[in-house]
This record gives C-alpha cells, sequence and structure tokens, in this order.
C-alpha cells in the first residue's frame, strides 16, 4: 500500500522529530555540563562582553580602553585554545598524540584566507579583478581550479570544516585500520605537517609560496583593520572556543566518551570486547580536526597572515606543550595552558629575553613533566579530590579510633 503522505502531516512529522532532536541535544549538553563547566563558560563569555565594551564603549584616551591590538592579540590566544582544545579531546581522552595539529590549523586559515584574497579585487597592488597579486606576479594565465568558490563566504566556511576533516579521516582509516598506535602514529602526524608545509612552500602549488596571502581588506564588506571588525572576530573566536568546549563535553560525557577513555587505557581489551576501536578513533580525530580548522579561519584575519610555516611541526609540539602545561584530559586545563603559554611567550619575544624564549619553553616542559605530571589544573583537581576525600574519612577514623580506646578500657 503506497500514497503521497499530506502535506500537514509532513509537517507535523518534521516538526516533532525536530522538536524531539532538539530536545535530545538539549539533554545531552545538560548532563554534560556541571557547575565547573557553567563557571568555565561563564567566564569566557563574560571576557568576550567585557573586551568588546571597552574596545569599543570607552573613549580611547581612558585608562579602561583597550586598542585594537590587544583585542587581536587576544583573540589569537583564543584560536590558541580552541587548537588546544582540539589536542586534548583526543589526546587527554583518546591516547592519540598527534605531533601534526598544526596542519589542520593551517588548513583552516589556508581556506579562510582564500577567501578573503577573492575579496581585494581591483585594490590590490597590479588591481587585476580575479587574480591575487602574486598570481599576477607569477604569470599565471587564470585562476586555479580550486580557487573556484571562495569569493562565496558559505562556500569557504564549509571547505574550513571539509578539508581538515577529511584529511583526518582518510589519514585516520589508513593509520588506525593498520593499528598504528603510540610514538609511530605521532612520528606519521609530524611528518604529514611537515610534507604539507614543504608543499605549500613551492609557488606552483598556487597559494602564495613562502610569502602565503596576506594584504587582506574586508571580510563580508566589513574593513578587516576597523575596531569593530576587530571586535567582532574577538566575539567570534570567544563564541567558538565556547561552542567547541561543549561539544568536547558532550563527548566526553556521553557513552562515546566512555569508550575513548577505554581505548586510551586499554585499547586491546576493549577491542576484544567488540568495539571497533579504528571507527572511534577516526571519528574523533576527524572531529578534532574540524575544531583545528575553524581555529585557524580565525585566526588569520586577526593576524592578517597565513604562510607555510604554520604548517611547521614546531608549531604542533608547541600546542602539545599548551596540553601538558594546563593539564591534559581536563579540557579547561588546555585552554588555560594555550592561554599562559602564548601570554609569555609574548612578554618573552618582546624584549632582550627573545633569544631565550625557546629554552624557557622546553625548561616549562620538563619541570611540569616532572614536578606537576597532571599539569596545572589536573594537579589543582587532585589535590581537591584528595582533601575531600580526607574530609569524608575524618569523621570515620575519629570513630575507628574512639572504638578502640574503648575496647582497650
Amino acid at each position: 500500500m503506497s500514497g503521497n503522505v499530506p502535506r500537514p502531516l509532513a509537517q507535523t512529522i518534521s516538526a516533532l522529530s525536530t522538536a524531539a532532536l532538539a530536545s535530545a541535544v538539549g539533554q545531552a549538553v545538560a548532563r554534560a555540563l556541571d557547575r565547573g563547566a557553567l563557571a568555565f563558560l561563564a567566564m569566557v563569555a563574560a571576557l568576550a562582553v567585557l573586551v568588546v565594551v571597552l574596545s569599543l564603549a570607552v573613549p580611547a584616551d581612558s585608562q579602561f580602553y583597550l586598542s585594537s591590538y590587544f583585542v587581536s592579540l587576544w583573540g589569537k590566544y583564543l584560536c590558541f585554545a580552541l587548537l588546544a582544545l582540539s589536542i586534548d579531546l583526543i589526546w587527554g581522552f583518546c591516547g592519540i598524540l598527534s605531533l601534526g595539529h598544526g596542519a589542520f590549523f593551517a588548513l583552516g586559515g589556508y581556506a579562510m584566507g582564500m577567501y578573503l584574497m577573492r575579496q581585494i579585487g581591483t585594490r590590490g597592488v597590479y588591481a587585476h579583478p580575479i587574480l591575487p597579486d602574486f598570481m599576477v606576479f607569477l604569470n599565471w594565465p587564470e585562476l586555479p581550479v580550486y580557487w573556484y568558490g571562495f569569493a562565496d563566504f558559505r562556500y569557504a566556511a564549509f571547505m574550513v570544516l571539509f578539508v581538515p576533516g577529511l584529511l583526518a579521516f582518510v589519514f585516520g582509516w589508513f593509520a588506525f585500520r593498520s593499528r598504528v598506535t603510540g610514538v609511530y602514529l605521532s612520528i606519521i602526524t609530524q611528518a604529514l605537517t611537515f610534507a604539507l608545509m614543504l608543499g605549500f612552500f613551492r609557488n606552483n602549488f598556487g597559494f602564495g609560496g613562502n610569502n602565503g596571502l596576506t594584504d587582506f581588506k574586508d571580510i563580508l564588506g566589513f574593513n578587516v583593520q576597523a575596531p569593530g571588525t576587530r571586535a567582532a572576530l574577538f566575539a567570534a573566536s570567544a563564541v567558538a572556543l565556547m561552542i567547541g568546549f561543549i561539544i568536547c563535553r558532550v563527548v566526553v560525557s556521553s557513552k562515546f566518551g566512555k569508550v575513548l577513555v577505554a581505548i586510551r587505557d586499554a585499547e586491546a581489551r576493549t577491542r576484544f570486547l567488540g568495539y571497533r576501536v579504528e571507527a572511534y578513533k577516526t571519528l574523533v580525530f576527524t572531529l578534532s580536526a574540524c575544531m583545528a580548522g575553524v581555529a585557524g579561519a580565525l585566526y588569520v584575519p586577526q593576524v592578517g597572515i597565513i604562510n607555510p610555516s604554520e604548517f611547521s611541526p614546531a608549531n604542533s609540539i608547541e600546542a602539545v606543550i599548551w596540553v601538558a602545561v594546563g593539564g591534559r584530559g581536563t579540557l579547561t586545563g588546555a585552554v588555560i595552558g594555550a592561554v599562559l603559554v602564548n601570554y609569555a611567550k609574548t612578554q618573552f619575544t618582546s624584549g632582550i629575553l627573545a633569544p631565550y624564549w625557546l629554552f624557557v619553553l622546553g625548561g616549562l616542559f620538563v619541570a611540569v613533566t616532572l614536578l606537576l605530571p597532571r599539569g596545572i589544573v589536573g594537579t589543582l583537581q587532585h589535590w581537591s579530590q584528595e582533601w575531600r576525600q580526607r574530609g569524608r574519612n575524618t569523621p570515620e577514623s575519629e570513630r575507628v579510633r574512639e572504638a578502640a580506646v574503648r575496647a582497650a578500657e
């Protein structure tokens, strides 16, 4: 028996399905967000509102005024925090130590940079209506096929997620099905980002060579250098960080997240129990890569350039250090570690101590590994749990002691 479903009935079914899906998502988010997570989200939201207000609503001669440089700098920190969050998701909860996550960050940045370059048009040095300046300089006859569509922001936003996600899915499909784990997987991810760096350095790749993409003018029709645009990009970075944090909390608090932890702690046992370990690892690795791509896309308009140096393996290793310093497997620790380390980097590299920054970074990593193996947030959480456990055990210990005294009497 067949027939067409009446339109009112179809609309009712669609509305009920949407409502059920929204209710399920809402319940999952509510279960995932405890008081600590809500406090973290409130802090990020308050920071976003405060920075926007102090940069736009406060007079420039006020001591509370925040310059565009400050806004862009801290917007960059938030992008790095989102990158660290993506690494913590796979390393802290699934045991996948990626030393090439900078590749996904850079790919998302290049996707956004290509959109920004297409917005320049005749305002470029060579005033070509279609070709970017570097293509005119290198005598490219026409725009490459893979640049088509980047004049549309929606297409660029899709590619920010699609390209890193596709690369991560293909890489994970082969690597995890081959059961490559541990240091061998870390080395392969490092080789991946190094190979991409070498490729993007070539002029015939069509991505600007060693100079990369720069001299951006507009984003969505707004001057990228304007204070309002800077503040909006900062707010967008804060919102992206909050959404990324919520996604991570939902993932790790779900049954899926429990399987990820099981894979981290005992992958062979998890596989023997019947779980398709490679599918879980591929999915979370792809999700992490998409988050890194979003971070890179928000990073580029705030710093004004994207070049192959962002693929450098050293950048990926440094991002891992952020997570280790803040606390692996804590999520909030990854964010705090990224902000603290990059703030310290800004301070050290702007004065006479600039040549010694790498020594400081290496020493920090060694010190955290030896003295705070759980990281800053992880150590604080451990101390808090011990204090609570000691508080619970104290009355019981006193009762046992009193009973022993009575028995002795």
